[in-house]
Protein backbone atom coordinates (compact mmCIF):
# COMPACT_ATOMS: atom_id res chain seq x y z
CA UNK A 1 0.00 0.00 0.00
CA UNK A 2 1.33 3.59 -0.32
CA UNK A 3 2.75 5.95 1.86
CA UNK A 4 1.87 9.63 2.46
CA UNK A 5 4.66 11.92 3.90
CA UNK A 6 3.27 15.07 4.91
CA UNK A 7 5.79 17.79 5.55
CA UNK A 8 4.96 21.20 6.80
CA UNK A 9 7.69 24.11 6.59
CA UNK A 10 5.85 26.49 9.36
CA UNK A 11 5.25 30.06 7.95
CA UNK A 12 6.84 29.30 4.77
CA UNK A 13 3.71 31.35 2.97
CA UNK A 14 4.03 32.83 -0.91
CA UNK A 15 1.86 35.81 -0.81
CA UNK A 16 -0.94 36.93 0.43
CA UNK A 17 -4.51 35.80 0.71
CA UNK A 18 -7.19 37.25 -1.28
CA UNK A 19 -8.41 38.48 2.20
CA UNK A 20 -5.11 39.63 3.57
CA UNK A 21 -6.26 43.03 3.66
CA UNK A 22 -8.24 42.06 6.14
CA UNK A 23 -5.92 41.18 8.90
CA UNK A 24 -3.08 44.39 7.90
CA UNK A 25 -1.18 41.98 5.61
CA UNK A 26 -1.83 42.75 1.94
CA UNK A 27 1.68 42.69 0.27
CA UNK A 28 3.38 40.31 2.79
CA UNK A 29 4.95 37.51 0.67
CA UNK A 30 7.25 35.13 2.41
CA UNK A 31 9.11 33.36 -0.22
CA UNK A 32 9.21 36.42 -2.05
CA UNK A 33 10.62 38.69 -0.22
CA UNK A 34 13.12 36.48 1.00
CA UNK A 35 14.11 35.91 -2.37
CA UNK A 36 14.35 39.46 -3.09
CA UNK A 37 16.85 40.07 0.17
CA UNK A 38 19.09 37.21 0.42
CA UNK A 39 20.31 34.44 -2.42
CA UNK A 40 18.10 31.47 -1.94
CA UNK A 41 19.48 28.22 -3.54
CA UNK A 42 17.13 25.42 -3.36
CA UNK A 43 17.04 23.28 -6.42
CA UNK A 44 15.15 20.89 -4.93
CA UNK A 45 11.95 22.91 -3.80
CA UNK A 46 12.04 24.19 -7.41
CA UNK A 47 12.18 21.01 -9.18
CA UNK A 48 8.72 20.52 -6.85
CA UNK A 49 7.29 23.31 -8.11
CA UNK A 50 7.58 25.79 -5.40
CA UNK A 51 8.05 29.10 -7.75
CA UNK A 52 5.57 27.94 -10.22
CA UNK A 53 2.91 27.99 -7.26
CA UNK A 54 4.38 31.14 -6.18
CA UNK A 55 3.75 32.56 -10.01
CA UNK A 56 0.21 31.57 -9.50
CA UNK A 57 -0.17 34.17 -6.74
CA UNK A 58 2.33 36.91 -7.96
CA UNK A 59 2.28 36.48 -11.50
CA UNK A 60 6.14 35.88 -12.11
CA UNK A 61 7.94 32.00 -11.76
CA UNK A 62 10.86 33.74 -10.54
CA UNK A 63 13.00 30.22 -10.83
CA UNK A 64 12.24 28.94 -13.82
CA UNK A 65 12.46 25.26 -14.21
CA UNK A 66 11.15 21.90 -15.51
CA UNK A 67 9.17 20.50 -12.62
CA UNK A 68 9.02 16.84 -11.86
CA UNK A 69 5.89 16.92 -9.44
CA UNK A 70 2.43 18.41 -9.00
CA UNK A 71 2.20 22.10 -7.83
CA UNK A 72 0.01 24.50 -6.93
CA UNK A 73 -1.48 27.17 -4.05
CA UNK A 74 -3.93 26.69 -1.47
CA UNK A 75 -6.31 29.58 0.33
CA UNK A 76 -7.36 29.29 3.81
CA UNK A 77 -11.07 29.62 4.55
CA UNK A 78 -10.34 29.70 8.40
CA UNK A 79 -10.51 33.21 9.95
CA UNK A 80 -7.18 32.89 11.29
CA UNK A 81 -3.27 33.10 10.30
CA UNK A 82 -1.96 30.96 13.33
CA UNK A 83 -0.62 27.06 13.49
CA UNK A 84 -3.30 25.34 14.64
CA UNK A 85 -6.12 27.08 12.42
CA UNK A 86 -3.80 25.75 9.52
CA UNK A 87 -3.00 22.10 10.75
CA UNK A 88 -6.64 21.56 11.44
CA UNK A 89 -8.03 22.89 7.63
CA UNK A 90 -5.35 21.21 6.08
CA UNK A 91 -6.33 18.06 8.10
CA UNK A 92 -9.66 18.49 6.70
CA UNK A 93 -11.38 21.04 9.54
CA UNK A 94 -11.58 24.33 8.81
CA UNK A 95 -12.88 26.70 11.80
CA UNK A 96 -16.43 28.11 11.77
CA UNK A 97 -15.77 30.59 13.96
CA UNK A 98 -12.64 32.96 15.27
CA UNK A 99 -10.74 32.35 18.20
CA UNK A 100 -11.00 34.63 21.04
CA UNK A 101 -7.89 37.07 21.13
CA UNK A 102 -6.43 39.53 23.40
CA UNK A 103 -6.00 42.89 22.94
CA UNK A 104 -2.94 45.07 22.20
CA UNK A 105 -3.09 46.38 25.30
CA UNK A 106 -1.51 47.10 28.51
CA UNK A 107 -2.30 44.89 30.08
CA UNK A 108 -3.55 42.71 27.63
CA UNK A 109 -4.30 39.90 29.66
CA UNK A 110 -7.66 40.46 32.13
CA UNK A 111 -6.49 40.69 35.42
CA UNK A 112 -9.38 39.03 36.48
CA UNK A 113 -7.97 35.74 34.59
CA UNK A 114 -4.39 36.39 35.57
CA UNK A 115 -5.40 36.67 39.43
CA UNK A 116 -7.53 33.43 38.90
CA UNK A 117 -4.86 31.83 37.45
CA UNK A 118 -2.31 33.23 40.56
CA UNK A 119 -4.85 31.90 43.08
CA UNK A 120 -5.19 28.42 41.21
CA UNK A 121 -1.02 27.97 40.91
CA UNK A 122 -0.35 29.21 44.05
CA UNK A 123 2.66 31.80 42.36
CA UNK A 124 3.39 35.25 43.42
CA UNK A 125 1.95 36.44 40.36
CA UNK A 126 3.28 37.07 36.78
CA UNK A 127 5.19 39.23 34.50
CA UNK A 128 4.69 41.35 31.12
CA UNK A 129 1.17 40.56 30.19
CA UNK A 130 1.43 42.46 26.87
CA UNK A 131 1.79 41.03 23.55
CA UNK A 132 5.66 40.43 22.86
CA UNK A 133 8.22 38.75 21.10
CA UNK A 134 9.11 35.55 23.02
CA UNK A 135 12.87 36.05 22.78
CA UNK A 136 12.82 39.59 23.75
CA UNK A 137 9.93 39.05 27.02
CA UNK A 138 12.66 36.66 28.42
CA UNK A 139 15.17 39.22 27.96
CA UNK A 140 13.32 41.99 29.36
CA UNK A 141 12.09 39.65 32.47
CA UNK A 142 14.28 36.75 32.88
CA UNK A 143 16.35 38.41 35.64
CA UNK A 144 12.90 39.79 37.59
CA UNK A 145 12.14 36.31 37.27
CA UNK A 146 14.16 35.08 38.79
CA UNK A 147 14.48 37.07 41.85
CA UNK A 148 10.98 36.87 42.32
CA UNK A 149 9.66 33.89 41.04
CA UNK A 150 6.67 34.85 38.98
CA UNK A 151 6.51 33.51 35.75
CA UNK A 152 6.48 35.87 32.44
CA UNK A 153 3.16 35.39 30.68
CA UNK A 154 2.58 37.05 27.00
CA UNK A 155 0.44 36.84 24.08
CA UNK A 156 0.53 38.06 20.62
CA UNK A 157 -1.80 38.40 17.68
CA UNK A 158 -2.62 34.37 17.66
CA UNK A 159 -5.15 32.82 19.90
CA UNK A 160 -2.56 31.88 22.71
CA UNK A 161 -0.96 32.59 26.31
CA UNK A 162 2.69 31.81 26.39
CA UNK A 163 4.15 31.33 29.91
CA UNK A 164 7.96 31.43 29.98
CA UNK A 165 9.93 30.21 33.45
CA UNK A 166 13.14 29.11 33.80
CA UNK A 167 13.47 25.30 33.37
CA UNK A 168 15.41 24.81 36.51
CA UNK A 169 14.98 27.38 38.99
CA UNK A 170 11.12 27.37 38.67
CA UNK A 171 11.27 23.83 37.07
CA UNK A 172 10.05 22.38 34.39
CA UNK A 173 7.18 20.34 35.67
CA UNK A 174 6.04 23.09 37.81
CA UNK A 175 5.52 25.14 34.97
CA UNK A 176 3.79 22.36 32.47
CA UNK A 177 1.38 22.57 35.65
CA UNK A 178 0.97 26.48 35.59
CA UNK A 179 0.37 25.68 32.12
CA UNK A 180 -2.19 23.58 32.96
CA UNK A 181 -4.56 25.08 34.78
CA UNK A 182 -4.40 28.37 32.71
CA UNK A 183 -5.97 25.83 30.32
CA UNK A 184 -8.36 25.01 32.03
CA UNK A 185 -9.52 28.70 32.81
CA UNK A 186 -9.23 29.66 28.98
CA UNK A 187 -11.97 27.44 27.73
CA UNK A 188 -14.70 29.65 27.86
CA UNK A 189 -12.68 32.24 26.08
CA UNK A 190 -11.53 30.27 23.29
CA UNK A 191 -8.00 30.44 23.35
CA UNK A 192 -6.20 28.37 20.97
CA UNK A 193 -3.39 27.50 22.99
CA UNK A 194 -1.38 27.97 26.07
CA UNK A 195 2.34 27.24 25.42
CA UNK A 196 4.86 26.24 27.91
CA UNK A 197 8.26 28.17 27.44
CA UNK A 198 11.04 27.39 29.21
CA UNK A 199 14.68 28.72 29.05
CA UNK A 200 17.53 28.83 30.40
CA UNK A 201 20.88 30.80 31.39
CA UNK A 202 21.66 33.25 34.13
CA UNK A 203 21.77 36.80 32.62
CA UNK A 204 19.32 38.60 29.92
CA UNK A 205 22.07 38.09 27.75
CA UNK A 206 22.52 34.47 28.30
CA UNK A 207 18.80 33.10 28.26
CA UNK A 208 17.96 30.90 25.45
CA UNK A 209 14.94 28.63 25.11
CA UNK A 210 14.83 24.79 25.39
CA UNK A 211 13.61 22.69 23.43
CA UNK A 212 10.68 21.52 26.21
CA UNK A 213 8.35 23.79 24.82
CA UNK A 214 4.87 22.09 25.73
CA UNK A 215 1.71 23.25 23.92
CA UNK A 216 -1.41 22.65 25.57
CA UNK A 217 -4.36 23.17 22.79
CA UNK A 218 -8.01 22.23 22.39
CA UNK A 219 -9.20 19.43 20.75
CA UNK A 220 -10.24 19.79 17.76
CA UNK A 221 -13.76 19.91 16.71
CA UNK A 222 -14.88 17.42 14.73
CA UNK A 223 -12.56 14.20 13.07
CA UNK A 224 -9.81 14.97 11.37
CA UNK A 225 -7.62 13.35 9.06
CA UNK A 226 -5.80 11.86 12.22
CA UNK A 227 -8.96 10.52 13.46
CA UNK A 228 -10.11 8.94 10.13
CA UNK A 229 -6.73 6.86 9.42
CA UNK A 230 -6.32 5.77 13.09
CA UNK A 231 -9.88 4.80 12.69
CA UNK A 232 -8.60 2.57 9.74
CA UNK A 233 -6.11 1.20 11.82
CA UNK A 234 -3.57 3.18 9.54
CA UNK A 235 0.05 3.77 11.13
CA UNK A 236 0.97 7.56 11.83
CA UNK A 237 4.22 9.08 12.85
CA UNK A 238 3.86 12.45 14.25
CA UNK A 239 7.03 14.51 14.64
CA UNK A 240 7.82 17.75 16.47
CA UNK A 241 5.06 19.30 17.25
CA UNK A 242 2.20 17.80 15.59
CA UNK A 243 0.95 15.90 18.67
CA UNK A 244 0.50 19.16 20.40
CA UNK A 245 -1.20 20.72 18.27
CA UNK A 246 -4.03 18.46 17.46
CA UNK A 247 -3.89 17.79 21.20
CA UNK A 248 -2.31 14.22 20.71
CA UNK A 249 -5.84 12.89 19.36
CA UNK A 250 -5.33 10.33 16.36
CA UNK A 251 -1.47 11.34 16.55
CA UNK A 252 -0.32 7.36 16.66
CA UNK A 253 3.31 7.52 17.26
CA UNK A 254 4.67 10.55 18.74
CA UNK A 255 8.12 11.74 18.30
CA UNK A 256 8.80 14.87 20.16
CA UNK A 257 11.74 16.27 18.99
CA UNK A 258 13.18 20.03 18.35
CA UNK A 259 15.60 22.06 16.29
CA UNK A 260 15.81 21.92 12.24
CA UNK A 261 18.60 19.44 12.07
CA UNK A 262 17.20 16.91 14.67
CA UNK A 263 13.85 17.12 12.91
CA UNK A 264 15.64 16.33 9.10
CA UNK A 265 18.02 13.39 10.35
CA UNK A 266 14.06 12.24 12.72
CA UNK A 267 12.14 12.42 9.74
CA UNK A 268 14.62 10.56 7.34
CA UNK A 269 14.95 7.99 10.06
CA UNK A 270 11.24 7.31 10.66
CA UNK A 271 10.12 7.43 6.74
CA UNK A 272 12.11 3.82 7.01
CA UNK A 273 9.67 2.27 9.45
CA UNK A 274 6.80 3.65 8.11
CA UNK A 275 3.86 0.63 7.50
CA UNK A 276 1.88 0.11 4.46
CA UNK A 277 -0.70 2.84 4.24
CA UNK A 278 0.45 5.27 6.72
CA UNK A 279 0.97 8.82 7.23
CA UNK A 280 4.42 10.55 8.57
CA UNK A 281 3.26 14.05 9.81
CA UNK A 282 6.12 17.03 10.61
CA UNK A 283 6.41 20.71 11.34
CA UNK A 284 9.14 21.93 10.99
CA UNK A 285 8.93 25.01 12.76
CA UNK A 286 12.20 26.63 13.24
CA UNK A 287 11.32 28.53 9.65
CA UNK A 288 8.70 30.36 12.33
CA UNK A 289 10.25 30.51 15.51
CA UNK A 290 13.97 31.51 14.75
CA UNK A 291 13.33 33.61 11.91
CA UNK A 292 9.70 34.74 11.11
CA UNK A 293 8.94 36.01 14.24
CA UNK A 294 12.45 37.38 14.67
CA UNK A 295 12.32 39.22 11.08
CA UNK A 296 15.48 37.85 10.14
CA UNK A 297 14.98 37.34 6.47
CA UNK A 298 19.06 36.22 6.01
CA UNK A 299 18.53 33.59 8.41
CA UNK A 300 15.54 32.46 7.49
CA UNK A 301 17.11 31.99 3.83
CA UNK A 302 19.99 30.39 5.34
CA UNK A 303 17.31 27.75 6.84
CA UNK A 304 15.62 27.07 3.95
CA UNK A 305 18.53 26.71 1.98
CA UNK A 306 19.80 23.85 4.62
CA UNK A 307 16.48 22.46 3.93
CA UNK A 308 16.59 22.14 0.51
CA UNK A 309 19.67 20.20 0.44
CA UNK A 310 18.30 17.84 2.95
CA UNK A 311 14.77 17.65 0.75
CA UNK A 312 16.82 15.53 -1.79
CA UNK A 313 17.99 13.15 0.67
CA UNK A 314 14.42 12.63 1.79
CA UNK A 315 12.94 12.08 -1.55
CA UNK A 316 15.23 9.26 -2.14
CA UNK A 317 13.53 7.23 0.21
CA UNK A 318 10.29 7.28 -0.87
CA UNK A 319 8.81 3.76 -2.49
CA UNK A 320 7.23 2.98 -5.30
CA UNK A 321 3.69 4.43 -4.74
CA UNK A 322 4.21 6.72 -2.17
CA UNK A 323 3.62 10.70 -1.95
CA UNK A 324 5.53 13.37 -0.85
CA UNK A 325 3.40 16.42 0.16
CA UNK A 326 5.88 20.02 0.92
CA UNK A 327 3.16 22.66 2.29
CA UNK A 328 2.69 25.06 5.07
CA UNK A 329 0.77 26.63 7.89
CA UNK A 330 0.75 30.30 7.06
CA UNK A 331 2.63 33.09 6.26
CA UNK A 332 5.54 34.99 8.24
CA UNK A 333 7.13 37.00 6.45
CA UNK A 334 10.62 38.05 7.26
CA UNK A 335 10.48 41.34 5.76
CA UNK A 336 7.19 42.32 7.19
CA UNK A 337 6.02 44.80 9.77
CA UNK A 338 5.67 43.52 13.38
CA UNK A 339 6.39 39.84 14.86
CA UNK A 340 3.29 37.96 13.94
CA UNK A 341 2.10 35.67 11.38
CA UNK A 342 1.05 36.97 8.13
CA UNK A 343 -1.72 35.94 5.90
CA UNK A 344 -1.09 34.07 3.51
CA UNK A 345 -1.75 31.18 0.53
CA UNK A 346 0.86 28.00 0.91
CA UNK A 347 2.29 26.13 -1.80
CA UNK A 348 1.22 22.48 -1.96
CA UNK A 349 4.24 20.39 -3.63
CA UNK A 350 3.38 16.98 -4.08
CA UNK A 351 6.15 14.46 -5.29
CA UNK A 352 6.29 10.30 -6.09
CA UNK A 353 7.61 7.49 -7.55
CA UNK A 354 5.28 7.73 -11.32
CA UNK A 355 3.38 10.69 -9.94
CA UNK A 356 2.55 12.62 -13.48
CA UNK A 357 4.12 16.25 -13.24
CA UNK A 358 1.43 19.42 -13.36
CA UNK A 359 -0.65 22.21 -12.21
CA UNK A 360 -3.37 21.71 -9.19
CA UNK A 361 -4.06 25.37 -9.73
CA UNK A 362 -5.59 27.62 -6.97
CA UNK A 363 -7.46 25.35 -4.02
CA UNK A 364 -9.87 27.00 -1.91
CA UNK A 365 -9.26 25.28 1.07
CA UNK A 366 -6.12 23.97 2.91
CA UNK A 367 -8.17 20.92 3.43
CA UNK A 368 -8.03 20.31 -0.21
CA UNK A 369 -4.83 18.42 0.86
CA UNK A 370 -6.39 16.45 3.35
CA UNK A 371 -8.97 15.05 1.24
CA UNK A 372 -6.66 14.07 -1.49
CA UNK A 373 -4.12 11.89 1.19
CA UNK A 374 -7.68 10.44 2.27
CA UNK A 375 -8.63 9.80 -1.28
CA UNK A 376 -5.22 8.01 -2.38
CA UNK A 377 -5.13 6.32 1.05
CA UNK A 378 -8.41 4.43 0.24
CA UNK A 379 -9.81 5.66 3.87
CA UNK A 380 -13.51 7.33 3.92
CA UNK A 381 -13.86 10.81 2.83
CA UNK A 382 -13.72 14.06 5.43
CA UNK A 383 -16.36 16.55 6.08
CA UNK A 384 -14.01 19.38 3.93
CA UNK A 385 -11.97 19.71 1.02
CA UNK A 386 -12.23 18.77 -2.89
CA UNK A 387 -9.57 15.97 -3.50
CA UNK A 388 -7.11 16.29 -6.11
CA UNK A 389 -5.00 13.04 -7.89
CA UNK A 390 -2.13 11.82 -6.55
Amino acid sequence: MPRIFLFIMDSFGVGGAPDAAAFGDEGSNTFTHIAENTTLDIPNLVSLGLSKAAGLVTGKDIFPAEVGGLWGVAREVSKGKDTITGHWEMAGVPLAKDWGYFPNTVPAIPLTLVNEITRKTNVPGFLSLTHASGTQVIEDFGEEHLRTGKPIMYTSADSVIQIAAHETHFGLERLYDVCRIARELTYELNIGRIIARPFVGETAKTFTRTGNRKDFAVLPPSPTLLNVLTEAGRPIISIGKIGDIFAHSGTGKEVKVAGLDVLMETTAREMKTLGDGGLLFVNFVDFDTNFGHRRDPKGYAGAVNHFDKWLGTAMMLLKEGDRLIVTADHGNDPTWRGTDHTREQIPVLCYGPGLKPGGIGKRQSFADIGQSIALYLGTPKLSAGEAFSL
